[in-house]
């Protein structure tokens, strides 16, 4: 078993980026138009985690039980921990963080776990209602969760970092070709703010995509800037960039200057 250490939920402060990196320019993204979910107090909810800077299977997961506003204990899997860092330099054949504890139930499948909460807190709107969006959100998501793989090597999530000059290669060019192809689709049909009008499970597991775009400065079709910016505004967004700002933890792989 990993080690895991117990993380509070007071808020850290913002920690500045390094000056030595690199900063992009990137216009300032507008207050997003949807507050934050009521949260639900509930005992024994655990919600394993690992690094908030580098982790985009993380990062959709503590999305996914905001917006369903649902309040867990996050436990953090140790910076050491040699499982990490395979899961986070793509060396892993499964994905186990992040992992859900939930009235006497384990789920550890970023999709699963979106499922679940759908299926237990269908106030939140994690899927549409119309059965035809249903469908189709589903579709999406189960895109970003088993595609992608180019994108994924070449443009790690790394919130902490900014480049200016990043060269994007043919193979990851395909892959966010075929994602902004996605977000037209849904936006020319739901007229946004999000993929799917309200905020869904989609928003949740495309988030990361929108941190990369802005870490390695890659330009945004005219009509999907706004969408990129409702998701960089959103309340749970800049609470978990904060957190990651703070964190110690460095994976020099990541960190790279290209």
């Amino acid at each position: 078993m990993p080690k895991t250490t117990t993380k509070t939920t007071t808020k850290p402060p913002v920690a500045a980026p390094s000056t030595t990196r690199r900063s992009a320019t990137a216009a300032k993204p507008r207050a997003s138009s949807a507050p934050p979910a009521p949260v639900t107090l509930s005992k024994g909810a655990r919600l394993t985690l690992s690094s908030r800077n580098y982790s985009s299977w993380s990062l959709r997961g503590w999305l996914l039980t905001r917006f369903a506003g649902l309040a867990c204990e996050e436990v953090m899997v140790a910076p050491d921990d040699p499982g990490q860092r395979a899961e986070l330099l793509l060396l892993s054949p499964s994905i186990l963080v992040p992992m859900l504890e939930h009235e006497g139930l384990r789920i550890w499948d970023v999709l699963a776990i979106a499922e679940y909460l759908a299926e237990r807190f269908p106030d939140a709107g994690l899927l549409p209602t119309e059965p035809h969006q249903r469908a189709l959100c589903r579709s999406i998501c189960g895109e970003i969760h088993s595609g992608f793989s180019a994108l994924r090597a070449a443009l790690p999530v790394n919130l902490r970092m900014r480049h200016t000059h990043f060269k994007v290669w043919s193979r990851a060019q395909s892959d966010l070709d075929r994602i902004f192809t996605v977000w037209r689709m849904c936006l020319e049909d739901s007229k946004g703010p999000y993929l799917f009008g309200a905020r869904s499970m989609a928003d949740a597991m495309y988030a990361p995509v929108v941190t990369r775009l802005r870490t390695y400065a890659v330009p945004v079709p005219e009509g999907l800037v706004d969408y990129c910016a409702h998701i960089l505004s959103m309340p749970e967004m800049q609470e978990w960039e904060a957190a990651a700002l703070a964190e110690p933890d460095q994976l020099e792989e990541f960190d790279v200057e290209f």
